[in-house]
């Protein structure tokens, strides 16, 4: 029997390739700062965050992942999406003030902060079954992009105001830093899976989109950062309402649904009460189920939505 190929060292070297640039992209956003080009400061970091979604879809499919790889883009994003954001908007507006610098510290450090967190629940075996589906905290490359939303704004309409004054930035920089450190859930679209009939629609979805940022760039940026801010909320709810039903943990999001419109139309209680800390042993004792489990069980039977258990 012949021993299975391994990957030529280009195909190992691309995936890094694609890091490095997306490096590059980011800290290029000082220069144009510097500069007052505020439109090539907000290109460089959004290219950036393109090509950080990109490399580890790249390695993934060309089976070419590797730990300095993974090393390799935890530090593009330090510098991409943490130090790079934090020079840009201090060049742009808080040069010379020594609280401001000390705001840029503060922002560059939280996302080294996070990125090490990150990390490290990579390793965490404990974690419940639903939270592959969540970030913990705001991710970096979405931090830094709303980070310097004060510049999109400013640079879509062409004039200053309340928005860019060094007070509002300051505190905006410390509030996106204190959001991507939290243990906040966001949404990840990792794990999304999309239906075979909504296919078609998300195509022509996407297709809007392309024509919006071709058209309209600094405006769609400033929509599409606003709408992440909205989803944080519906991301806590999501979280909670899943950490209170271990019952539907392994259901698929569509029974998921329905499930969570029959308790609301009926009144059903949840199965379990107690609040569930992430530990395996809870998940254990919450599938053995309680009295009250069972019951709520029967009445999904009894609505025809089914149930899934190991």
């Amino acid at each position: 029997m012949s021993e299975p190929r391994s990957n030529p060292p280009g195909v190992r070297f691309l995936p890094n390739a694609v890091t490095v640039l997306a490096m590059c992209a980011g800290l290029s956003a000082v220069q144009f700062a510097l500069d007052q080009q505020l439109k090539g400061a907000i290109a460089s970091i959004a290219v950036a965050a393109v090509l950080d979604g990109l490399d580890g879809r790249i390695a993934r499919l060309l089976d070419a992942t590797s730990k300095m790889g993974a090393e390799l883009d935890s530090l593009s994003d330090a510098m991409s999406f943490g130090v790079a954001p934090a020079l840009t908007l201090y060049a742009w507006q808080l040069g010379g003030n020594r609280l401001g610098w000390v705001v840029a510290l503060v922002f560059a450090v939280c996302m080294v902060l996070r990125l090490a967190r990150f990390n490290t629940l990579l390793d965490d075996e404990e974690q419940l079954p639903f939270s592959k589906e969540f970030f913990v905290g705001v991710p970096a490359p979405a931090a830094g992009l709303l980070a310097l939303l004060p510049i999109v704004v400013t640079a879509a309409l062409e004039r200053e105001g309340w928005w860019s004054a060094q007070s509002t930035v300051m505190v905006w920089m410390v509030a996106i830093a204190a959001l991507a450190v939290s243990r906040v859930p966001t949404l990840s679209l990792k794990t999304a899976k999309v239906p075979a009939k909504l296919i078609a629609p998300l195509l022509v979805l996407v297709a809007l989109l392309a024509a919006g940022i071709v058209t309209y760039p600094l405006v769609s940026l400033t929509v599409a950062l606003l709408a992440y801010l909205v989803h944080v909320p519906y991301a806590v709810y999501r979280h909670n309402w899943l950490a209170r039903h271990p019952e539907v943990w392994e259901v698929p999001p569509r029974e998921r649904r329905a499930i969570r419109r029959s308790q609301r139309r009926l009144g059903l209680r949840p199965p379990l009460r107690r609040r569930v800390a992430g530990a395996a042993r809870r998940v254990r004792l919450s599938r053995r189920g309680t009295e009250r489990d069972r019951e709520s069980r029967r009445s999904y039977r009894a609505l025809g939505l089914r149930h899934r258990s190991k």
